[in-house]
């Protein structure tokens, strides 16, 4: 087979991939070369000059899509042949729980004051690797220092003889997720919709749906994620076997899908709880974190830390003991549902919306 053919014949396996170039894209693209041979038809040097421009355009979207397919199934082959490959994990470290600070209600993005000492001290020292949020009006007041607490979290919901004494944290953590244009995108799309992002809440065991809270969760939220949460379903389908592998899961059919842009600036947080911990999220089965912000980082903390957790008179408690993930670029997590988790207290100086710690995130039902 000659070198043309071989690339002919890869070109043609590339076209039938829907990851690569979906049917709309096709069809968008074959028009577009077919009204470029119309306007140039009666000159052959441009008709070869606008082809040539076309072709290197859809060989930098195709080669960097196709690098990201076949990045996955090579990993998803080399686990298949040595179940010892090392997907890098998140590092095992040990602390105790500080409470968050007090409640404070959001205030407007770019909205300067003069900052407060937050009520409760951050969990021990942070590495300068973390993100925080949009700007907080100062405390009533000095607040005395909250101990150190075992926080837990009910899950009632779920009946006690199906819930096991312990749940230890464990992860998958994998690097350079998306392509670089990719990236680029979905930040420009994020930072584009700023006005449109709104208080989180958190979903209780005890109410009908979800509530905002600021002694639990503090961050803005933007959950219309347009062509992103597609675009993101289907790199996840990609190395979902390696992952659920690794975490020692077993292979589900999904059933429904929930993401959302989170945005966290100075002083947000997310305390202690689990992801599926009510009937309403109850079918919730693997959890993902990706990671994005601006270059250079502009915010310090924000670290995921997935707790070893045991069942203590109906609630999971956590044993003190931790893996930590540090937000970087371009970096997915993922990690079961039901293990008890934080997002530590962020710190990000300039208070501004474009410097905060972005993750898309969201779960997988089944």
């Amino acid at each position: 087979m000659t070198p043309k053919q071989v690339l002919d014949s890869f070109s043609q396996t590339l076209l039938e991939d829907k990851r690569i170039l979906s049917a709309q894209e096709r069809a968008l693209l074959a028009m577009i070369v077919h009204h470029a041979n119309l306007a140039s038809s009666g000159n052959p040097q441009t008709q070869e000059a606008v082809r040539a421009v076309i072709a290197s355009s859809v060989g930098e979207i195709v080669g960097q899509r196709a690098f990201a397919v076949l990045g996955g199934s090579i990993v998803e082959r080399i686990l298949e042949g040595d179940t010892s490959f090392p997907v890098r994990e998140a590092a095992h470290s040990t602390t105790e729980y500080l409470g968050p600070k007090d409640p404070q209600p959001p205030t407007a993005p770019g909205q300067h004051g003069t900052p407060t000492a937050p009520a409760v001290p951050a969990p021990s020292p942070q590495p300068a690797d973390s993100p925080v949020r949009s700007p907080q009006p100062p405390s009533p007041g000095p607040q005395p220092p909250h101990a150190a607490t075992t926080v837990t979290v009910s899950q009632s919901s779920i009946a006690l003889a199906e819930r096991p004494q312990t749940l230890p944290a464990r992860c998958v953590v994998l690097d350079e997720f998306l392509a670089p244009q990719e990236l680029a995108e979905l930040t420009r799309f994020t930072l584009d919709h700023e006005g449109d992002f709104r208080a989180s809440e958190v979903v209780s065991p005890y109410a009908e749906g979800g509530m905002i809270n600021y002694e639990h969760r503090s961050s803005r939220v933007l959950m219309d994620l347009g062509q992103y949460q597609d675009m993101m379903l289907e790199r996840i389908k990609t190395v979902l076997p390696q992952v659920l592998r690794r975490l020692q899961m077993e292979e589900f059919r999904i059933v429904g899908v929930e993401a959302q842009i989170t945005a966290s600036n100075d002083r947000d947080f997310f305390r202690f709880h689990a992801d599926n911990a009510s009937g309403l999220v109850a079918s919730r089965y693997l959890t993902f974190v990706y990671f994005f912000h601006r270059e250079p980082r502009a915010f310090e903390g924000g670290e995921l830390r997935i707790h070893d957790a045991r069942l203590d008179q109906g609630s999971y408690a956590s044993e003190g003991t931790y893996q930590a993930v540090i937000p970087r670029q371009n970096q997915i997590v993922f990690f079961p549902c039901e293990l008890m988790h934080e997002i530590t207290p962020l710190k990000c100086p300039s208070r501004r919306f474009a410097d905060s710690r972005f993750t898309l995130n969201g779960w997988l039902r089944r």
